[in-house]
């Protein structure tokens, strides 16, 4: 009977923690585009990715233009140089 009473609140504990961690995957986005990083697994290729799945997020595209500034420094280096 002992036992009990360190399994509810242990039980109630880790639901509260399963809440909070299901809560903030669904607010940093985790679930928005479900079709598009499945088959950007298979493909190799950007165009062999159906339309229906090629939604952009607003993560994906703060990274796509990181690579874009990385690149356009990088060239602008090597044409000082």
């Amino acid at each position: 009977m002992d036992i009990i009473l360190m399994l509810i609140p242990a039980a109630l504990i880790f639901s509260v923690v399963a809440l909070l961690v299901f809560r903030w995957s669904v607010n940093s986005e985790q679930y928005d585009d479900m079709e598009g990083e499945a088959h950007r697994i298979l493909m190799d290729n950007e165009d062999m990715i159906p339309d229906c799945a090629k939604h952009i997020s607003p993560r994906d595209l703060k990274i796509q233009a990181e690579k874009e500034e990385k690149l356009a420094a990088a060239q602008a280096s090597k044409e000082d140089k």
